[in-house]
């Protein structure tokens, strides 16, 4: 991908090798951290994917088995292909007291094992084997036939925790309260990206404050790699087909995971995800063949080389089945390619020599943009830079507008990898007459709106909170909708008969008043967003760019120039080192307290030199989970930063 034809933000590392190397016990640095707090009944570790969080989990397991008083242990993950990061692992050679050991009859995210998954969760109680891995559905499923009591002495690791969630209609999230408080199991919590993105928080706030956190960020992460130098971030606008033009940004020689759009999302071509993915393997070349063992595609490129392509998008079992079973099973950089996904191959998927991910369409989601570009960002020899390239459709709007969504883009994402929340909260409307939801929501984000209906359970909550923009999306899809919005029907008939029916094909269990209370947040939802209806995927990156909270505040300009090509736009940003890297973390933690640079000088001349002196010369840090230590490391920030803004040379807006 040149500079030249893409918008970029390139983030330079020091490559010390700290995060890759290991200590007596053959633990990483993130792992060292976790360990140490491997005593923690409830243990929260955030850490960006390819920290090592599976391998820390399997050193506090072990040790929870063997001293602590835990007498089994259950790993569950959002997706079977995720359990490979469970497998059997040697640990004993490394330096430490055991290794991990799944017993194959217990592990029900192996493809061998896709009968009685439930059953076999609950005979795991009474069995003598130690530890279960399975998805977060098998969980979910087996729960609601076993008593709490059941996970006395039992741990409970949840990987990809963003999964749960505060709502009270969250199986996940319920499963999580159930262990907490009404039985004596431990959990060790992990995630990549502690934040949902659709305004409900992943626990409540009384729940996470038993949690002990564990927080390890990617400028720690990757500032210690190896051999990764540079994670590059760009977007790639286009006219028409995202078909058309994949081809400019498509690099066959660079190992490649693409994501398609949903049929919902704007970038969709309407031909269908099986000829989609037809259409992008001609874009690679001619398949010479197909495997008919393993599903794997061989390509044969322009140029001679014959590559391995997997198709993820296949929906057919046997022959996902037989995929995901070779991508389980790859050892070397020369065992795959290119992978083509739609919904998979995102979250705890492990590629290590993946270079490159390319998503095509705006995502909604800043948890899966940060989940995919997990992706390509492991350490791994011969891979000196990581791609996360978006294809977005050109949005129909001023230069200016979509520098700063780009911009507003950039920052987000970049906060986001140093494990910080960066979304907002969903804008609430109520009516004028409701009291019961007064002083509930910030008033900024609360609009008064007469006539509308006050949502009257879980289910419709749920919807108008995380599910709008798909919601949308879907109406758009409909084929009544969209000849109706290209012909003469009425606005009236569009919005009082049309998405009602798309609301309840989608949602068949809701009623009629719920269907009403749906269609008329949709309709406020479009007007108070400005959401165009026919609105084009471009532009919805322009209105995500308004869900960032603290944005704003971060004053720091990322992109270099603008330029207009191709009838689109070429948004050059600046390169992003890890001294930029670090400012950028400074200022958030700068952003959580209300301290004046009185105060902290006051701090810095007391309590941060007795603090110094106490610890041996070490200064505290920004995520120790001691709030005072916390509190002395933003005074030490601020005054440092009042000369390393203006010294860096950083263009810092006004």
């Amino acid at each position: 991908m040149e500079q030249n034809s893409n918008n970029i933000v390139d983030i330079h590392y020091l490559q010390t090798g700290k995060a890759t190397a290991t200590d007596e016990l053959g633990m990483r640095e993130m792992q060292a951290l976790a360990y140490k707090a491997r005593d923690k009944r409830f243990l929260l570790i955030k850490a960006p994917p390819a920290s090592g969080k599976s391998r820390a989990l399997m050193y506090i397991a072990l040790d929870k088995l063997a001293h602590q008083g835990i007498r089994k242990v259950i790993v569950a993950v959002p997706e079977k292909s995720i359990g490979r990061s469970f497998k059997d692992t040697d640990l004993v050679s490394g330096g430490f007291f055991a290794n991990w050991k799944v017993a194959p009859y217990f592990n029900l995210t192996d493809v061998k094992n896709e009968q009685d998954k439930k059953g076999r969760f609950i005979e795991f109680f009474s069995h003598s084997a130690k530890v279960l891995v399975c998805a977060h559905a098998t969980l979910r499923n087996a729960m609601k036939e076993l008593p709490d009591d059941a996970f006395n002495d039992v741990l409970l690791a949840i990987d990809e925790f963003h999964h749960t969630s505060a709502d009270a209609g969250s199986n996940l999230g319920d499963v999580v309260r159930r262990v907490m408080n009404n039985s004596t199991g431990h959990i060790v919590a992990m995630t990549g990206s502690y934040f949902r993105g659709d305004g409900i928080p992943v626990l409540r706030a009384e729940d996470e404050a038993r949690f002990f956190p564990i927080t390890y960020n990617y400028y720690q992460q990757l500032n210690g790699y190896r051999y990764l130098k540079n994670l590059v971030q760009g977007y790639h606008f286009y006219h028409g087909s995202y078909l058309d033009h994949i081809g400019e940004v498509l690099d066959t020689r660079k190992k490649t995971i693409i994501h398609i759009p949903s049929v919902n999302q704007r970038a969709a071509t309407g031909l269908g995800k099986y000829q989609e993915t037809s259409e992008i393997i001609k874009t690679i070349g001619t398949i010479d063949h197909k495997d008919i063992d393993t599903g794997i595609y061989f390509v044969k490129t322009e140029d001679g080389r014959m590559l391995k392509v997997a198709d993820l998008v296949e929906d057919e079992q046997k022959e996902r089945n037989m995929v995901q079973a070779y991508l389980q099973k790859m050892k070397s950089r020369d065992d795959m390619d290119i992978i083509i996904a739609l919904g998979t191959a995102k979250e705890g998927f492990d590629w290590q020599w993946c270079e490159m991910c390319l998503t095509i369409g705006v995502r909604g989601s800043l948890t899966e943009v940060i989940q995919i570009i997990g992706r390509c960002t492991r350490d791994c020899e011969g891979k000196t830079t990581a791609r996360f390239v978006n294809m977005i459709a050109m949005p129909e709007a001023e230069q200016a507008e979509v520098k700063v969504a780009v911009n507003d883009f950039l920052k987000a994402i970049t906060a986001s990898l140093l494990m910080e929340q960066v979304m907002a909260p969903s804008w609430k409307f109520k009516t004028a007459t409701d009291p019961s939801q007064e002083g509930e929501n910030d008033p900024s984000h609360t609009l008064v709106v007469e006539g509308l209906k006050p949502l009257s359970g879980i289910k419709t909550q749920t919807i108008v909170e995380s599910q709008l923009d798909d919601l949308k999306a879907a109406i758009l899809q409909d084929d009544m909708v969209v000849k109706a919005l290209s012909g003469s029907t009425t606005a009236e008939t569009i919005t009082q008969h049309l998405i009602p029916k798309v609301i309840r094909e989608r949602y068949p269990d809701l009623t009629e008043g719920e269907v009403e209370e749906v269609r008329q947040h949709v309709l406020l939802d479009t007007v108070i967003k400005g959401n165009d209806i026919t609105e084009s995927e471009g532009n919805r990156l322009i209105k995500l760019s308004n869900r960032f909270i603290n944005i704003d505040k971060l004053s720091i300009n990322l992109i270099d120039s603008v330029n207009p090509f191709q009838r689109a736009y070429e948004v050059i940003s600046k390169s992003v080192d890890a001294k930029t890297l670090k400012i950028i973390q400074d200022t958030i933690a700068e952003q959580k307290y209300d301290m004046t640079l009185e105060q902290a000088i006051i701090l810095f001349k007391g309590p941060l030199k007795e603090y110094v002196a106490a610890h041996n010369g070490k200064v505290p840090s920004v995520n120790d989970p001691d709030p005072k230590a916390r509190e002395l490391a933003v005074a030490l920030e601020k005054i440092k930063n009042q000369k390393r803004r203006v010294m860096s040379g950083l263009d810092i807006e006004e």
